[in-house]
């Protein structure tokens, strides 16, 4: 994990924020009572310049109107996120959203970064790196260390605990900045997706609460705000409504095509339980359902048998090619999964460990409006 440090150093950039002190009743941790908190974000630096970080630069710079800084280890990833960008600005100006100018402002306001360096000022970071504690760990970790002391340590995720993660802010000399520390769980793709939920840890300071959810609203998403707890809201509703047809499936209360179709023109749903399980793909929906089971030790959250069967003959939906209905590719084969063993994708961290696919199936019902 040492070779994350220099990232975590340079993609905790600027963010020159306005800072006001806040008041005695937001001071719930000794760690920030003694000093003055963002509230106001005017510069960003997101590390991962992936499909989720790219997206939130690319909202933050075009909607916020705030200066990016984006990191990467890779730079070949860091230039086809940059270039990515500038798809995405192209289409604004072809479609007369924007002008040549407005996109040039807008592309103005994101900056690449290299893999080692810090600048001083710095002032808040959104970490867009994928779904492993351990890696988002060992970043906090440094950045507790090399962010000034008002910053706001953000991370992006839809499954990890963030109380957990807040633990790990903890800097080189001793000092706790966990109550620095917010979730965010924005939706792919992010230019598109309306929502955002937003997550404090057990120890977020209500000043980097409100700060966050003035941020996300500036980049004009409906902010919701989940405990930290498994599945959020989002997937904690979501995947038992899956489940549950796949039991009636199981149960045959109705084939697969009835099941879709009534709550496709029944329920005005833009897209059915099953369909949209195969677009997430069955082996997050699977995980999922367990990291529910596993850490609330509620029965309702049982994944039905047939999606663990489904999976283990590596129907995983569409991306393999076959899932509750038959897509064209050549189906995956059956991921090394034995009985009795955790899935080693989900086992790490608390609340789960699952990939953004959950989030591709919402955009596909977002396409279907």
């Amino acid at each position: 994990m040492q070779s994350l440090t220099p990232l975590a150093r340079h993609a905790a950039r600027p963010l020159r924020l306005r800072q006001l002190p806040h008041h005695s009743a937001a001071r719930l941790a000794s760690s920030s009572s003694s000093r003055s908190l963002t509230t106001s974000v005017d510069r960003v630096a997101v590390i991962g310049a992936g499909q989720m970080g790219i997206g939130i630069a690319y909202v933050a710079s075009k909607t916020a109107g705030v200066d990016v800084l984006i990191s990467d280890r890779s730079e070949s990833q860091l230039s086809k996120g940059l270039h990515f960008v500038d798809t995405l600005l192209g289409k604004e100006v072809k479609k007369g959203k924007l002008s040549n100018g407005e996109a040039d402002q807008v592309r103005s306001r994101i900056r690449g970064a290299k893999e080692n360096g810090l600048e001083s000022g710095d002032s808040a970071n959104l970490q867009a790196v994928s779904e492993s504690l351990p890696v988002k760990q060992a970043i906090f970790a440094s950045l507790a260390t090399h962010l000034p002391p008002h910053a706001i340590l953000a991370s992006n995720t839809s499954s990890i605990s963030l109380s957990t993660l807040a633990a790990s802010a903890v800097s080189q000399s001793g000092e706790n900045r966990a109550s620095q520390v917010v979730g965010f769980h924005f939706f792919n793709p992010v230019p598109v997706m309306k929502l955002v939920e937003l997550i404090p840890a057990l120890q977020t300071d209500p000043t980097v609460l409100a700060t966050a959810r003035e941020f996300a609203e500036r980049m004009g998403k409906t902010v919701t705000q989940s405990a930290d707890t498994p599945g959020f809201i989002s997937n904690r509703l979501l995947m038992p409504f899956i489940n549950e047809a796949i039991l009636a499936l199981e149960a045959g209360v109705g084939s697969k095509e009835d099941i879709d179709t009534t709550l496709k023109l029944g329920m005005n749903h833009p897209m059915g339980p099953l369909t949209l399980a195969d677009f997430i793909g069955l082996d997050t929906c699977l995980s999922i359902m367990e990291v529910l089971q596993r850490e609330t030790g509620d029965c309702k959250y049982r994944p039905a048998v047939l999606l663990g069967r489904m999976v283990s003959a590596g129907y995983l939906g569409k991306k393999s090619g076959r899932g509750f209905y038959s897509y064209d590719a050549t189906p995956a084969p059956p991921p090394p999964r034995k009985p009795g063993v955790e899935d080693p994708t989900d086992s790490p961290a608390p609340y789960g460990n699952a990939e953004g696919d959950v989030d591709v199936g919402l955009r596909r019902m977002g396409d279907k409006e």
